[in-house]
């Protein structure tokens, strides 16, 4: 009979993971954590950490190409060592990775198994050839790229964000797939770099975010960026090097290079759990309630395998409060979230909070909003800035602050006191009353809250 090894604590993902793993170790617990792949998880092996120390170079860039705007004149092309630029954010990434291990290895109580956790019931998980178990479960297992079913695109060496991030030779043309925040802000990194992007989007841009916001969104990036609305590629071919993408006549767009970014899937599929009462949804994402506890009592799950929040801030939250209430205290509290913020950094940068427009009207609230353009405010007109926007959405009765959308410079920095002023449920008048420095830029919001009337 096989041996199961019994610790008190299983975690299943180093990513999100992590906000538990070495917190519940230091308390004395016997740990296991799990992970198959480069430790850290999505977000600093192949998401937000190695994306944004490209996109910075790609604003960078932007900001050079657009200094003929301010009477600055630079001579001679520029030129990217993109080679040098990916190696260095590679190794960056890596090290940070590699610089884990160690720390698991260091403490007493932390077992580390590089393996795929496979359940083989409600509390036993195949681990390589060794079985574990655990009282307490908590998996954070993330996601990956979705890959829509398109004939032909298995067959072609098609990128995900992936093989993006670590692409050292660009190609000259990308048809990128996808208008969401991975497609654009990716997209917006190789335009940047010198390569030729067609977008071919479905429907809308951006659509999680403010109606008002999308529209602006896409027609300042549709005066930048080739995009094709509407579209639905429906055969993929590959061959001489060259993607040959058919939409829905015979005349396919032809490029070097393409970039599928169509959302993610959860990697629940890879856990045995139809060989235990943990419930997913027909996407595969795992069912948790309140506590973001699974069906099994005493296992847990949470991050992007679970669907509310695919973002490392929340799954970070919710890792904090899962080792609060259910390793530290033992006290059992369902999780009561904070307003949700989130940016998109691309050109323009996109940042949101709290409710849409859209949303307000299908819960039946009553709203009034504020709004305000960049360039209306003494920060904005020294920008030249001709596309950037504040609407903020308060409340009809209480006139707090329920919802707040930024598109333009410094969005994702900007959102911040937006966010700060709904957590503490702050009003309109509150808002009024504040001194804002002059001329920095945060006077957009000032307007935009002196603009907001209730009726």
């Amino acid at each position: 009979m096989q041996m199961i090894q019994k610790f008190d604590i299983i975690i299943i993902g180093s990513g999100g993971g992590s906000k538990i793993t070495r917190p519940a170790a230091n308390l004395g617990l016997n740990v296991a954590v799990i992970d198959h792949g480069a430790l850290g998880g999505t977000c600093l092996n192949r998401g937000c950490i190695p994306s944004k120390m490209l996109i910075h170079p790609a604003d960078i860039l932007s900001e050079i190409r657009s200094a003929h705007n301010f009477h600055i004149h630079l001579d001679g092309p520029i030129t990217v060592d993109t080679q040098s630029l990916v190696d260095y954010v590679s190794t960056v990434v890596s090290e940070e990775s590699d610089s884990i291990k160690p720390l698991y290895e260091a403490h007493e109580n932390i077992t580390y198994f590089s393996e795929t956790a496979r359940f083989k019931s409600n509390k036993e998980i195949q681990v390589g050839d060794q079985i574990i178990t655990a009282d307490t479960i908590f998996i954070a297992v993330g996601g990956r790229p979705f890959i829509p079913a398109i004939e032909g695109l298995l067959d072609t060496p098609f990128w995900t964000s992936t093989e993006a991030l670590r692409a050292t030779k660009l190609p000259k043309k990308c048809v990128v797939i996808g208008g969401g925040y991975i497609a654009v802000e990716l997209g917006y990194y190789l335009q940047a770099m010198g390569v030729e992007v067609v977008f071919l989007v479905r429907n809308r841009m951006i659509k999680h975010e403010d109606d008002t916001i999308i529209s602006l969104f896409e027609d300042y990036f549709s005066k930048y960026y080739q995009v094709v609305f509407g579209a639905n590629p429906t055969k993929i071919t590959h061959q001489k090097n060259e993607f040959s993408i058919y939409l829905d006549d015979d005349n396919p767009i032809v490029a070097d290079a393409l970039l599928v970014a169509t959302g993610i899937q959860p990697n629940s599929d890879v856990l045995g759990t139809d060989n235990t009462d943990i419930q997913c949804d027909e996407q595969g994402f795992i069912q948790v309630d309140d506590y973001l506890q699974t069906a099994v009592e005493g296992v847990y799950a949470f991050g992007d395998c679970v669907g509310r929040y695919q973002f490392r801030h929340s799954a970070n939250f919710e890792g904090q409060y899962l080792f609060d209430h259910v390793v530290k205290d033992g006290i059992k509290k369902p999780i009561d979230y904070p307003p949700v913020p989130h940016a998109i950094f691309t050109n323009p940068q996109v940042a949101g909070v709290g409710l849409t427009e859209r949303e307000c009207q299908e819960q039946h609230r009553n709203y009034y909003c504020g709004t305000n353009w960049y360039k209306d405010s003494a920060m904005g007109m020294a920008l030249k800035s001709d596309k950037d926007f504040v609407k903020l959405i308060f409340d009809t009765e209480s006139h707090c602050l329920i919802g707040a959308h930024i598109i333009g410079k410094e969005a994702a920095t900007m959102i911040h006191m937006c966010i700060l002023a709904m957590n503490l449920n702050a009003t309109h008048a509150d808002l009024t009353r504040m001194i804002y420095i002059h001329p920095a830029l945060p006077e957009v919001i000032r307007n935009a809250v002196r603009n907001a009337i209730s009726n």
